[in-house]
């Protein structure tokens, strides 16, 4: 009992020194030096007996009482603590449900996206193939074009001017001089033979003369030919200058077919791709925003690890504050025992010997008589209540050790489900960091595809601009002056044939002069 006494003061010397008196303090200290003069003195002649032992066990009751408030409050801290963390564990399990009902989400959205990203490509390599071919067309369109609109300036002013000579040269033929001319003769062979040669020689000049100016072959062949050929020859000549221009007219009305198509052509295919720039628009702006959600997301679950963490390391620090306090009240508490028990044996072993007498048996000495001696010393009757509420007190101490000894392993138990829900929390929480993580840059990766996509249709879309306006530069006129020209070329071979006409009516006048 000394033994463990001492222990005990030694441990929690500090703990004793604030809750003992300084002469408390000393008489437990006397006590552990000399416990003999306590419990195993006894009375000799002439000497009082005081015992000491009511004050000790009041010193050991005011011990008893402070360790018990200390575990009780011990208790109280290890209770707080097991809701604390029943809390957190129903907020992680919340948090855990949350997270695989987000997981499920997402790879619904990973689905969706990856469907979404093959119709994507599809749709690629479709425009790619449609640009190319469109280039390859324009590119085509363009040089025809060009060498048409040339072709067009040139023969369009040859054929007025052609048109204006053989006019010129017709109204001379037909005029009211030359009718005379044919007319005035006695003898038809010679008259006629000199109107023909004048009116063939007026004729030739004037087509010959505009045939130098214009450069133009047709017209200084058709001059020869009026000089030295007949009518017939020259009604050839102006059939086929008729049939030039009925054959310029079909041309011009294919032109004009082929400028409306390829307009028509021009801005469907611009409508298809601003359709097209509207759609990949659009899904930049979704994958911006997908973008944007799964950074979020991101940082959330950075954040919620951190707090894991954060949550795991001071339930390890509370843990290891608990497991200490509970060794410090366990070794308190056998302690305790260890010192009540060797306190109840001292006590059973004094009150439990056999009393010798208070007065021996003696001869009456001669002489006067001596003094009285000590009455007979009865053992205290409060000894039994007070031993049994020491075993009452080293019952209660063993069953408190063994009560804490069973919350230590709760506690120990529930600490380690924690850290390994909390390990599994952060694993979960990491390997979903990582899938949106690849989900990001996968996404990054088609958003940058789709600016590509967004920079090639506005390049396509400005040479759709630019065919258009090359359209309009070559066709407006044709569209514009479709009907007027069309008109005059009319007019143009009306009159041509009015001129065979009246070729063909001169030539009968002098066949039916000649018979006359």
């Amino acid at each position: 009992m000394q033994a463990a006494l001492r222990s005990t003061m030694h441990t929690h010397s500090a703990k004793i020194g604030d809750m003992l008196s300084t002469k408390e303090l000393k008489t437990v200290q006397s006590f552990l030096q000399s416990p003999e003069d306590y419990f195993d003195a006894e009375p000799t002649f002439k000497q009082s007996y005081a015992p000491q032992s009511g004050e000790i066990f009041g010193i050991l009751k005011n011990m008893l009482s402070t360790f018990e408030a200390d575990l009780s409050q011990a208790q109280k801290d290890e209770m707080q603590a097991q809701s604390a963390y029943e809390s957190l564990k129903a907020a992680k399990e919340d948090e855990i449900k949350n997270g695989q009902d987000h997981l499920e989400e997402k790879q619904e959205e990973l689905a969706t996206t990856d469907e979404d990203n093959a119709q994507a490509k599809e749709d690629l390599e479709d425009t790619r193939a449609s640009l190319s071919a469109d280039q390859a067309f324009l590119a085509n369109l363009k040089e025809k074009c060009q060498l048409t609109d040339q072709e067009y300036e040139q023969r369009t002013s040859t054929r007025q001017e052609e048109i204006s000579a053989v006019s010129e040269a017709l109204s001379f033929l037909t005029s009211d001089d030359a009718h005379d001319l044919f007319s005035r003769t006695f003898n038809f062979v010679q008259q006629s033979s000199v109107a023909e040669s004048l009116g063939r020689q007026r004729a030739a000049a004037v087509l010959l003369t505009t045939g130098q100016r214009l450069a133009s072959p047709q017209l200084v062949e058709l001059a020869s030919s009026v000089q030295r050929d007949a009518f017939v020859k020259v009604k050839k000549a102006i059939d086929d200058m008729i049939a030039k221009l009925l054959q310029d007219k079909e041309d011009e009305i294919k032109q004009k077919d082929f400028c409306i198509e390829e307009l028509n052509t021009n801005e469907r295919e611009t409508d298809l791709k601003n359709r097209d720039k509207e759609e990949t628009q659009a899904k930049i702006d979704t994958l911006n925003n997908e973008i944007e959600t799964l950074t979020n997301e991101i940082d959330t679950l950075k954040a919620e690890i951190q707090s894991l963490q954060t949550n795991l390391k001071r339930a390890g620090e509370d843990r290891e504050q608990e497991n200490k306090d509970f060794q410090e009240t366990v070794a308190d508490q056998r302690a305790t025992v260890k010192l009540l028990e060797k306190t109840l044996d001292v006590l059973k072993g004094f009150y439990n010997k056999k009393h010798k007498g208070a007065s021996l048996a003696q001869e009456d000495p001669a002489g006067p008589p001596p003094p009285p001696g000590f009455k007979s010393y009865n053992k205290n009757s409060g000894s039994g209540g007070v031993m049994g509420m020491i075993q009452q007190i080293i019952s209660d101490a063993k069953t408190e050790e063994a009560e804490a000894i069973q919350a230590e392993k709760d506690a120990q138990s529930a600490y380690e489900s924690f850290v390994k829900d909390t390990n599994d929390s952060i694993t979960a929480k990491q390997d979903s960091i990582t899938d949106k993580a690849d989900t990001k840059a996968k996404k990054e990766g088609e958003r940058t595809d789709a600016k590509k996509d967004l920079e090639n249709m506005m390049i396509e879309l400005e040479e759709l601009a630019n065919e258009n306006a090359d359209l309009h530069k070559a066709c407006d006129f044709t569209l514009k002056n479709f009907d007027v020209r069309q008109s005059a070329r009319d007019e143009e071979v009306e009159g041509l044939r009015e001129a065979k006409a009246a070729l063909s009516g001169a030539q009968l006048t002098l066949l039916q002069r000649s018979g006359a």
